[in-house]
């Protein structure tokens, strides 16, 4: 079985740099690629990118949303107080303000989706590994 990590690797958009600035609002490695970024835009449009493993930490957006297109191999999304979502390229997933949620790879494989962002985050705890692990 595949892990994915080739579709990820070359995938539609270039998987960009280890993602040192956000590291401690995540577990395991990521990747980061900014598509679009600019002062008179109100979103940000990133390409995302997990080793397996690897998700973010609860977090919130404030004042705005999130939009999660899936472009590679298989991950998790969850809101408190739902079970979380097995993800697959072509999914799409939107994250209403003020709403916690968490989304990351799957413990065996990579995982890739485009993010359209909009507001302010507020980082939260860690998913914890035996949230985490819970999972199948």
């Amino acid at each position: 079985m595949s892990n994915n990590e080739e579709d990820v690797k070359k995938g539609l958009f270039e998987i960009g740099a280890l993602n040192t600035a956000f590291q401690k609002y995540f577990t395991g490695k990521s990747y980061h690629n900014s598509l679009v970024k600019e002062n008179d835009v109100n979103v940000t449009v990133s390409n995302v990118s997990f080793e397996p493993g690897s998700r973010n930490h609860w977090h919130i957006h404030h004042n705005g949303y999130q939009i999660l297109l899936v472009t590679g191999g298989e991950g998790w999304y969850q809101e408190a107080g739902k079970p979380a979502q097995k993800l697959h390229p072509g999914d799409v997933i939107v994250t209403r303000d003020g709403v916690k949620h968490w989304h990351g790879a799957t413990k065996d494989s990579w995982f890739s989706h485009i993010a359209i962002t909009a507001g302010t985050p507020e980082w939260l705890e860690a998913v914890s590994d035996e949230e985490y692990n819970s999972l199948n």
